[in-house]
């Protein structure tokens, strides 16, 4: 029986379903294990005594992050020709950020776009190709400064892992040499034009895509400093950073919405010896709240206010 017959059969998707629902229970059993061991009154404590400025720089912190990430649909108006106003799209894109951050790509990333372009005006293609730019700049961000951390700061990984610190490295240069192969693409490929599912792609010049590049990575250490700013003094800005970017590697795997309880098991996992865990998930769910939850509300009260005047808005033609 080939992939593809075997993939038409109807019990097929309710096995793929079934596993990772069982790997999704033992993810949270695991968890829970680890969270046995916490004293969580001493995480309240620690919460309770953050000096107001290091929430202060925390919160500014965060965002900055957003007002960055949400001007990289801007790189999408620039490639597409678009004629939507940059708070409009800046609009669109905080919504969907944080939307996804929360609730997963899916619904938050890709579905609240495509809602919210169309009734701007936007064609399906436009946004399609919107949605990949955005994409590739936060990901293009990632491989490079997520290879460049491994390579330079490969963590003392626990021995229970299936990878080590030579792995580590071997991940990082992978990822690097993925960061290189799209920006020489964009600089000397003859082929600029793609299709995927239908759509037409073209590659972005060398200029927009090392604008990519420095946006992308930009966000991912923003991100890393706000964590940092709520970690105890013991641990370091790069040992942060790389465990961080360690852990949306897990995140991605599990597809737990916004990395809930992944973020935390792998920054006690990997830095305990730096810090006693309480600290370091106080520092995860101060972030949490900083970074996610209240920006969720924001988003939330801005998207409402986009429905409600969803009559008024005018198509652009």
């Amino acid at each position: 029986m080939s992939p593809h017959t075997l993939s038409e059969l109807p019990w097929w998707h309710w096995l793929k379903r079934a596993g990772l629902a069982l790997f999704l229970l033992l993810v949270a059993y695991l968890l829970s294990l680890m969270a046995r061991q916490i004293a969580w009154a001493d995480v309240i404590s620690t919460l309770t005594h953050y000096p107001t400025h290091v929430v202060l720089t925390a919160a500014g912190l965060a965002a900055a992050s957003l007002l960055l990430y949400s001007s990289f649909d801007l790189l999408g108006r620039r490639y597409t020709g678009h004629r939507l106003g940059a708070d409009q799209v800046m609009t669109v894109t905080f919504i969907c950020y944080v939307f996804n951050l929360n609730l997963g790509s899916l619904i938050g990333g890709i579905a609240f776009r495509y809602r919210l372009y169309t009734r701007l005006g936007l064609n399906y293609g436009v946004i399609t190709r919107i949605i990949s730019l955005s994409l590739l700049t936060n990901w293009l961000g990632y491989v490079l400064i997520a290879g460049l951390m491994f390579c330079i700061n490969p963590l003392e990984l626990p021995a229970n892992w299936r990878i080590n610190t030579a792995g580590l490295h071997g991940v990082g240069a992978v990822l690097l040499a993925l960061g290189a192969t799209y920006l020489l693409l964009c600089a000397r490929s003859k082929r600029r034009t793609y299709c995927l599912r239908g759509q037409q792609l073209s590659l972005p010049n060398f200029g927009l895509a090392c604008l990519q590049a420095v946006m992308g990575m930009s966000n991912w250490l923003i991100m890393s400093t706000c964590i940092f700013m709520l970690m105890p003094a013991s641990v370091s800005l790069i040992d942060v950073a790389t465990t961080m970017l360690l852990a949306v590697v897990a995140g991605f795997v599990t597809h737990v919405p916004g990395n809930l309880g992944v973020l935390e098991a792998v920054f006690v996992v990997t830095l305990s010896h730096q810090a006693p865990a309480h600290q370091l998930l106080a520092a995860l769910v101060a972030y949490r709240l900083i970074y996610y939850w209240v920006p969720l509300v924001a988003a939330a009260t801005v998207y409402l206010r986009t429905e409600a005047k969803a009559n008024l808005v005018v198509p652009l033609k």
